[in-house]
Order: structure tokens, then C-alpha cells, then sequence
């Protein structure tokens, strides 16, 4: 599987354009994801430059290397002022519907198959009500 993962408020907290404090996980998650699932991973940040070679360093140093960095693949050069237009499998952002679950349950979604769900809130009768398909709880 291809995923893409962003930098600032996914690997570190964003304290852009500093690099902020590591997430708890995220560089293990990814290291597991790449070294026992075969996953490649792209990293897919709005960094550029010197800003961007900083991000590289840190994950480098922390033993995480990408596929590729803001292409498809490695040997890819993106035109100038041109977008970025990755294709991948699996997108993992801070900025999610939802914001950024817990590594440990990204990493059980990815290696499992099963999507997230969160937790369910309220109280029975609510929970009685969701569970019944959108369309059912229309006309009750």
C-alpha cells in the first residue's frame, strides 16, 4: 500500500515553520509500517527547501526514510509552481475529518483492514438510535 503522511501536526506537534515536538508513535508507526507491513511511504508536506531538508533530517536521524518526498516516487522532479498531485492508497493528516487518531489505532486500522470508529457518546437510547441505519431513524 502507498500512504502519504504529512509532517507538521502528524509526525511533530505543528509549530510550523519550526519543527515542533514529536507525536508519541508516529516515527515507530511509520518505521513498523514501512519494515514489517512492506508499506511505502511518502512523505506530503507544504515544507519546501532548506524548511523541508530539516523535516528530512529529523525523520533520517530518528531512523525513518521515505519512499518518496512530495511525488509518486523517488526519481519524480515536480515542475515548478506546479501543484503536487500524489497518488496514494492511504492519507494520513492532522487535518482529517475527525482530526489525527492515536498512532497505535492508525497503525491497528492499517494493519488490520478495519476502519475507525470512535467511541460511542451519549446516553442507551441514543446509542439504541444510531444504531439503526440513517433512513430508519428518519421515518420512526
Amino acid at each position: 500500500m502507498i500512504i502519504a503522511c504529512d509532517f507538521d501536526g502528524t509526525i511533530v506537534t505543528h509549530e510550523y515553520p519550526k519543527i515542533g515536538k514529536p507525536i508519541p508513535f508516529a516515527i515507530q508507526t511509520l518505521k513498523k509500517l514501512q519494515e514489517e507491513d512492506h508499506h511505502q511511504i511518502i512523505l506530503w508536506t507544504v515544507r519546501e527547501g532548506a524548511l523541508l531538508q530539516e523535516a528530512l533530517d529529523y525523520c533520517k536521524s530518528r531512523g525513518l526514510e521515505f519512499y518518496a518526498v512530495n511525488s509518486n516516487y523517488p526519481e519524480e522532479e515536480p515542475e515548478h509552481g506546479t501543484p503536487r498531485k500524489l497518488v496514494a492508497d492511504l492519507w494520513i493528516d492532522d487535518r482529517n475529518l475527525g482530526g489525527l487518531p492515536d498512532w497505535g489505532v492508525i497503525y491497528n486500522m492499517i494493519h488490520t483492514g478495519h476502519p475507525y470508529e470512535p467511541a460511542p457518546q451519549g446516553n442507551l437510547e441514543d446509542l439504541r438510535q444510531k444504531k439503526k441505519g440513517f433512513f430508519a431513524r428518519l421515518f420512526d
